[in-house]
């Protein structure tokens, strides 16, 4: 079986799956150029938990968590099959790794899941369960629980990483016009370490170039550290785009090909 990358996305706003962008035609690619997995595990900024979750839902919800958007987006559905199967073998490498983790019966596909599933594999033929983040954890909690997930690379399973390289959200610089030079500077960082393979940097990356003001919580970020610890480094960009002038829509590559 052909070792698959970990991957991380940038899912922007859930705008994503209905708007055309840059971010959004190249997803609509992604899923071609990617060897077709049996199952993906994703990791999303809007699930976080005291300690780690991971979903065994048998056919997950789509959870529409988000307000004041138009109502085609709340209609969407994501109708893939739950992997119970890769949720257990989830639990099992973690607990192999010392690290403490619950199964969740129910839990459904939160829209940092769903919306990039929806452009790269608009069929929603794939099992498909999340992994929670864990509140409070920090860059290096979350490097070591995807270095547990390594072994899937060889198994079949996707981890896919859904958050932000930038997420300045509440900052009166998001929607100016063209593509603020703070912004830029920490995702082109991001590319370097990445591309360099300078994970240490990357598990301080509070100390990365205007790092509170792309970051002014980390929950958006930890799930890159998650996809390089699953994918290992060096890594490789895929894309790079900004929506609303300082959302930055990176894809990154962790693994085969890195």
């Amino acid at each position: 079986m052909t070792r698959l990358p970990a991957l991380f996305i940038s899912h922007g706003a859930p705008l994503l799956a209905i708007e055309e962008s840059p971010a959004y035609w190249f997803l609509k690619g992604l899923g071609a150029q990617l060897p077709r997995p049996k199952a993906i595990l994703v990791v999303s900024a809007h699930w976080e938990t005291a300690s780690p979750r991971v979903s065994a839902a048998p056919q997950p919800e789509t959870i529409h968590d988000f307000r004041g958007f138009p109502q085609a987006l709340h209609d969407m559905l994501y109708a893939a099959p739950g992997a119970p199967d890769l949720a257990h073998r989830v639990a099992a490498l973690l607990q192999a790794a010392g690290i403490a983790v619950a199964v969740d019966g129910a839990r459904g596909l939160d829209h940092g899941a769903w919306v990039p599933l929806s452009l790269f594999y608009p069929q929603a033929d794939i099992p498909v369960t999340q992994l929670s983040l864990v509140q409070g954890g920090d860059a290096a909690f979350h490097l070591a629980m995807g270095k547990a997930l390594a072994p899937l690379a060889d198994e079949g399973v996707l981890v896919l990483g859904s958050g932000s390289v930038t997420h300045p959200l509440g900052d009166p610089g998001l929607g100016g016009p063209g593509v603020a030079d703070w912004a830029a500077s920490f995702a082109d960082w991001v590319e370097t370490c990445v591309t360099s393979g300078d994970e240490a940097a990357l598990v301080a990356f509070h100390s990365g170039p205007h790092a509170a003001r792309n970051h002014p919580t980390d929950e958006h970020f930890l799930p890159l550290l998650v996809a390089l610890g699953a994918g290992g480094l060096p890594g490789r960009a895929l894309h790079r785009s900004f929506q609303y002038g300082a959302l930055a829509m990176d894809c990154l590559a962790f693994g085969p090909g890195g």
